[in-house]
């Protein structure tokens, strides 16, 4: 609040929108540095030697494939494959898994990963114990460096370390949710605002902006990142939601894999695609219609004017036949159709240097 931050209700909390303004703090992480607190995200903590086994069975991605140290992004799915939450999972040791999942969604996944827990792990929540930031944008190494200290080494993409700071240690995962570099730092709730102002204070002679849920949003969607609760929900399931990469239809047995299989078999009825504006106008927003060739054939997810392209853009479920690259939809914005055409993923792709 000192800084100025208008504050919504959010998943039970209280969240800054925004600090300054949302093109302001977008416009930080694009070129110099920006930092969210995202203290509200569900931090879980898997343990004992059949956690391995049991979170491939509850998770789309292979845990098999991480290596102490290291993370992935995976989907928790119900029975008929549809999403619960998209989530990190990170092994944080050599039976301990840390999984980083959507603060609207983490009582929700808490309750079904209790529900169809199998003996030989255990599951308990630091969420109310733990804060975290997101520190991105291209100088996300340089403040790196100014807050832990020159010979300390940051960890490679989708990797997660402790590392030493202030007398004390915090965890450094490099992921990211804003198509910048970046960094998540986990550390205990007691230490969050001290870490808070520290990087604020180091990250000054970075051109730093703390950012809120508004630049958030603008960053993700022009990478084309899908938000929980907006793209993806209970009733999508992730080939419909174009995350089927993130998905291991190989493993023998996971909740929703017979769905998926469906799905992959006669393919998806809609697809989730991302959308660009072809004139100036209104912005879309979520819940607008989509038309092609006169008929409505889905709706807008997420939208909104982007900062760095200043074009409107957003994602939308459409009818699979009109799901192409290049197709052209219409986007009813106040009873009038606006032009706009289907989109190559990511929407912004930074200017070669």
């Amino acid at each position: 609040m000192q800084l100025g931050a208008r504050m919504v209700p959010f998943a039970g909390w209280l969240m800054p929108v925004q600090y300054t303004s949302i093109v302001e703090e977008h416009q930080a992480v694009r070129n110099h540095v920006g930092v969210f607190d995202i203290s509200h995200m569900g931090q879980f903590i898997v343990d004992g030697a059949g956690g391995r086994d049991w979170l491939n069975r509850m998770l789309t991605n292979n845990v098999d494939k991480l290596d102490v140290g290291m993370g992935q992004y995976t989907l928790l799915l119900n029975d008929h494959g549809g999403i619960i939450d998209d989530l990190i999972v990170y092994r944080i040791g050599d039976q301990k898994y840390l999984l980083v999942v959507n603060a609207a969604r983490a009582d929700e996944d808490f309750a079904w990963l209790q529900n169809h827990l199998k003996e030989g792990c255990s599951l308990t929540s630091r969420s109310s114990d733990f804060g975290a930031v997101a520190i991105q944008g291209p100088r996300t190494m340089a403040l790196f460096h100014a807050l832990f200290g020159k010979d300390i080494e940051l960890p490679a993409r989708n990797s997660i370390a402790d590392v030493p700071f202030d007398a004390t240690s915090v965890s450094v995962a490099r992921t990211g949710y804003t198509g910048e570099d970046g960094i998540e730092v986990f550390f205990p709730a007691n230490d969050a605002v001290k870490f808070w102002s520290v990087a604020l204070e180091r990250g000054k002679p970075l051109g730093i902006k703390p950012c809120g849920l508004g630049a958030r949003d603008t960053l993700r969607l022009e990478m084309c990142y899908p938000l929980n609760g907006s793209d993806l929900s209970p009733e999508r399931n992730p080939i419909e939601a174009g995350l089927g990469f993130f998905v291991d239809l190989a493993k023998p047995d996971f909740v929703g894999r017979d769905a998926l299989l469906k799905t992959k078999e006669f393919g998806p009825r809609e697809k989730l695609v991302p959308f660009r504006m072809k004139a100036k106008g209104p912005p879309p927003r979520p819940h607008y219609a989509v038309f092609g060739n006169g008929e409505r054939i889905g709706e807008v997810t997420s939208g909104t004017l982007s900062p760095s392209l200043n074009w409107g853009i957003g994602m939308a479920y459409v009818s699979s036949a009109h799901a192409k690259i290049g197709a052209e939809i219409d986007i009813e914005i106040r009873a009038q159709k606006f032009p706009a055409t289907v989109e190559k993923k990511p929407l912004y792709r930074k200017p070669a240097s």
